[in-house]
This record gives C-alpha cells, sequence and structure tokens, in this order.
C-alpha cells in the first residue's frame, strides 16, 4: 500500500525532460504535470483536486516516475481488441496469391470466404504480405538447353589461341517513339507526337565478346543483311584462326545462302544458342541500351537512323563490355573471360 503522501524526486536535467512532455500527447502531458507539481511541493491529495484525478492515480505516477523517469509516464504496451478477420487472414491471403490468378481485392473477399471486414480493411491486410505488380512473360524454354550449353561451352574451349567470339542478334527500331519513363514536373504528363504512319528497320549487330567492338548495319531481317555482317567480320579480322559467331536459332540464320557461305568459309563458326533463352545473348542489353537513347524522342525518319548511328558512334568498347557483360552469359566456359583475354 502506498503512503498517503509522496513527493517526486528529479535531477534538473530530468526537470527539463518533463516540461517537454506538456507539449507531448494527451495522457502523458497530464502525467507530467501531476509530476512537476508534485516536485513544487504540492501534495497528492491538493493535485489530485486541482486536475480531478483520484489520490491513487497521481501517487501511481509518481511513483511511476521516481522508479523510471520520465520513460514511465508512457503507457505499458496493452493487447489491445483482436485482429479483424484474424491472426490468420494475412497467411490466407498469402496462400491465395500463390496460385496464378489475376487477383483484385474484391476477388480475394469473395475466395476468402467474406470475412467481415470492410474493403479497406482487406486493403491494409493485403498490403502486408503483398505488392501490385504486373507479371512478367517469360519463354517456355527449351528443354535441351543444358545440352546445348554444354557443347557451347566445350567448342568454345577448343578454340584456337587468338580467335574472335562474336554474339550476334538482330533488334527493330521503329519511326514510333519507344516510350520510357522519365522524370517530370507535378501535374504534367510529357506528350510525344507519334507520326501519321510508322516505319521500321532492322539493326544487326554482333559483339566482340574480349574487346568490346560492336559490328552493326542497318537493313531488313532477311539473309543477304545478315551475310553482310559476316563478311564484315571476316574482313575486319582477316588473319584470326577462327571467328565463332554465337547467335539465336532465326530463320535468317538457318537459311541456304547461310549454310554455303559458312560451307566456303572454313574458319567461320555459326553457332546456335537454346532457344527460347534471349537472356543468354549479351547482345540484348546492348539493345536495350540503344531503345533507351532513342526514347521519348519524336524525329523524321532520316532522323530516327542519325540517331542509330548517334549511338554507336558514341559509345566505346569499355562501354559496350561494361553493358553487355558477356562474362554473366551461361555461353561460356569457366574462366573464359580471363583466358581470352590474355590471348586477345
Amino acid at each position: 500500500m502506498r503512503p498517503p503522501t509522496v513527493f517526486a524526486n528529479a535531477s534538473g536535467r530530468e526537470c527539463e525532460r518533463l516540461r517537454g512532455q506538456l507539449r507531448g500527447p494527451g495522457r502523458s502531458m497530464v502525467r507530467a504535470v501531476m509530476v512537476l507539481l508534485s516536485l513544487h511541493g504540492l501534495p497528492p491529495a491538493e493535485i489530485s483536486s486541482l486536475l480531478g484525478y483520484d489520490p491513487a492515480t497521481v501517487r501511481r505516477w509518481i511513483d511511476r516516475f521516481n522508479a523510471h523517469g520520465v520513460a514511465g509516464l508512457e503507457d505499458r504496451p496493452r493487447s489491445g481488441r483482436p485482429r479483424l478477420g484474424g491472426r490468420r487472414l494475412t497467411g490466407r491471403i498469402a496462400a491465395l496469391l500463390e496460385r496464378p490468378w489475376p487477383w483484385t481485392v474484391r476477388r480475394l473477399h469473395h475466395y476468402l470466404g467474406r470475412p467481415k471486414v470492410s474493403s479497406r480493411t482487406l486493403y491494409r491486410r493485403l498490403r502486408e504480405v503483398a505488392v501490385w505488380r504486373r507479371p512478367k512473360l517469360i519463354a517456355r524454354g527449351d528443354p535441351h538447353r543444358d545440352a546445348n550449353l554444354a557443347a557451347l561451352r566445350r567448342r568454345m574451349a577448343l578454340l584456337p589461341v587468338g580467335a574472335k567470339v562474336f554474339t550476334a542478334d538482330e533488334t527493330h527500331v521503329h519511326l514510333l517513339p519507344h516510350v520510357r519513363a522519365r522524370w517530370t514536373l507535378p501535374g504534367h504528363r510529357p506528350e510525344v507526337l507519334t507520326p501519321g504512319r510508322n516505319r521500321q528497320v532492322t539493326v544487326l549487330g554482333a559483339l566482340e565478346v574480349t574487346s568490346g567492338t560492336f559490328f552493326y548495319r542497318l537493313g531488313r531481317r532477311c539473309a543477304a543483311d545478315f551475310l553482310a555482317l559476316l563478311q564484315q567480320l571476316l574482313a575486319a579480322y582477316p588473319d584470326a584462326p577462327a571467328l565463332a559467331i554465337v547467335c539465336d536459332n532465326d530463320q535468317i540464320h538457318h537459311a541456304r545462302a547461310v549454310r554455303d557461305f559458312i560451307a566456303d568459309h572454313p574458319g567461320v563458326h555459326l553457332w546456335f544458342s537454346a532457344r527460347y533463352s534471349p537472356h543468354d545473348n549479351p547482345t540484348e542489353r546492348i539493345w536495350a541500351a540503344l531503345k533507351t537513347f532513342i526514347a521519348n524522342t519524336a524525329a523524321s525518319w532520316p532522323g530516327r537512323k542519325r540517331q542509330i548511328h548517334a549511338f554507336f558512334r558514341s559509345r566505346s568498347p569499355d562501354q559496350n563490355l561494361a553493358t553487355a557483360a558477356p562474362w554473366t552469359s551461361p555461353w561460356f566456359p569457366t574462366r573464359y573471360p580471363q583466358d581470352f583475354w590474355k590471348a586477345a
């Protein structure tokens, strides 16, 4: 049982913190007033009559201040009422979201058995375990991908010293502007003029994976333009003991004219990657940088072609290597980049 009269004890620093509590939340502010009045010599009975509280309440908060300081005037943790929907609601939501379905708050409410919670409450519980995100399309994959990658690595390991290895690919650039997110002023949505009629050009490119040199040409998606790119590579390295070009399984790479060209040039090897695996090709990252370079810009058709040429003229081989990061591709054997840096 507490004594009928109790007084607070505090240092000067504690008094300053106590006065700071006067500007805090309501209940802690009243408790700080109780302690301050006690520090000025008022007994709990007078404090209770001034503030309209029971004397036992005043004595309790003065004792708690003497024991724990200003921190003792805060509310202690309490259980409160149970959460709406029960403790297992978030787990049930997570289990439903693992199923492939266009989930919305309304649809989740239905499949949860219509729990007695509002849409806003269900949304708050949903945000605890999920985010709103658009699904990503992925390729179905090649069932023989592992065998294909192993074969590529074996072939590259057998290349002679000084051989050049390229990763080749094609992309399409349109007159219709590529739109990308950008910083803009609040309340203003940028507008990009669209052409009356769209046009496209195919960019064929090949990256030399040890030096970062990039070869490209503008044309059409056809075997003739791919052959012109191969001839460009052959002219750039006439003394190389072997040229190995890794590309995807596009039909232009299997054309008869391409096969005849490879047969007439024994030092040129055309190797094919696994099907439906564009993420293995380092050249794809060069295309991504190109699309970003020309994004959000309206231009004439000659101007669009000039933009493409300006992109490749402005990039150094080191920048191409940093963007493409060929050492991350599963096409190459272990320690392949290190070995071929020495050979180059």
